[in-house]
């Protein structure tokens, strides 16, 4: 309980609390770096001290130390460059290469931008120079935090898309369970409605009355049918979209306002589509109304049906106020509307249905602001 109420701020404290540990393992990263990378620049002063102990020696000087000095660097990229400008010595270098003069530039240029050259003095005099590169330890510590970062990215991404799949998994079972209930409560009164209805039968009734009170208890069947099959996985059956189409068409034109120029275009002949009836009308009535309610009441309202190989598009044309392109998903999602009264549900249960339920596609194909808009639903042919 205590969690659920304060989960927003959980949430950031585990945000800064891992920010704050990834920093401190990269600031101690480079600072392991620094420190690695002076002990190396140690290492070559302690190499140079000895190539000076070396080459100003006599004969009889004993140089054990001063050869495993010498001969201790086994990793360290590193060229001896006289005076003169002419290669004197080299370690832990592509021998094959380093008498190419270019290659030559090009290493002293390299190692110049990763390390300042050390200078070999004799009796306050320079007579040749140290040029010497990073390790391959130190080069591979180097990539080492941008290592990290990935992982950290990745394991980020991972805990997201969780994070997501499980938020959405809870919002289909909303949907499923607030649908099956919003079914079960319509169920009880419409059963009283239609036994009220058979009474009223046996009574002086104008039987015009009498067959209103039925259109509309059909109306709430429909309706609680569509509920109960949207909470569950939907059968699918082989439909002929052109009729199915026509009539939620005819149903909404002749409750609508008399202001509203309403067209329809479809192709000649069938064409069999695999659908669920009650919930692909819904579809279309939701459509339609969303249409209707853009123009205002007025305007011109076109659906169109046509084919393309084994696609069925189905488009609703509207001549309202347009929607912005950056709406043009958002008016999907649930809760989004931009009307002064509305769930901003509508939308969201059509998309729903087409894509979840029928495997089809919906989608903003055109608008413009103040001309209308096209929404159109795609699906595919029953074999």
């Amino acid at each position: 309980m205590i969690f659920t109420k304060h989960s927003n701020a959980f949430r950031w404290i585990i945000i800064i609390a891992s920010f704050a540990i990834v920093s401190l393992i990269l600031w101690k990263t480079f600072e392991f770096f620094q420190h690695f990378k002076d002990e190396e620049r140690n290492k070559m002063e302690n190499w140079s001290f000895a190539q000076t102990e070396f080459v100003n020696s006599d004969t009889n000087t004993n140089l054990n130390l001063t050869l495993q000095i010498l001969n201790s660097n086994t990793t360290t990229p590193m060229i001896v460059i006289d005076k003169e400008g002419n290669l004197s010595s080299s370690n832990n270098i592509d021998t094959t290469k380093i008498g190419n003069p270019k290659y030559l530039k090009r290493l002293i240029d390299k190692f110049k931008s990763e390390n300042s050259p050390i200078d070999i003095k004799y009796q306050g005099k320079t007579y040749s120079t140290i040029y010497y590169g990073n390790s391959p330890l130190l080069n591979k510590l180097k990539y080492y935090p941008l290592a990290l970062i990935l992982i950290v990215v990745l394991f980020g991404a991972v805990i997201f898309f969780f994070y997501s799949s499980n938020k959405n998994a809870t919002q289909n079972k909303l949907w499923s369970g607030m649908a099956k209930e919003t079914a079960h409560q319509i169920g009880t009164p419409l059963s009283s409605l239609i036994g009220w209805t058979e009474l009223l039968k046996t009574e002086n009734v104008n039987p015009d009355y009498i067959s209103e009170m039925e259109k509309d208890v059909s109306r709430l069947s429909t309706i609680a049918e569509r509920f109960s099959k949207i909470g569950s996985l939907p059968t699918l059956e082989k439909t002929d979209i052109i009729k199915e189409t026509i009539e939620s068409y005819d149903y909404l034109k002749s409750r609508s306002s008399k202001l509203i120029d309403f067209d329809i275009k479809t192709p000649k002949g069938e064409i069999p589509v695999n659908l669920n009836k009650q919930l692909y009308s819904w579809t279309i009535e939701n459509l339609v109304k969303n249409a209707i309610d853009a123009m205002k009441g007025r305007g011109k309202l076109t659906v169109e049906i046509s084919q393309l190989e084994n696609d069925v598009k189905v488009s609703i044309t509207d001549t309202g106020k347009g929607i912005s392109k950056k709406n043009f998903n958002k008016i999907f999602e649930p809760g989004f509307t931009t009307k002064k009264r509305g769930w901003g549900l509508g939308l969201s249960l059509t998309k729903r249905i087409i894509e979840d339920f029928h495997d089809g596609k919906i989608k903003v194909l055109q608008s413009e602001k103040g001309k209308g808009s096209t929404i159109q639903v795609s699906l595919k042919r029953a074999n």
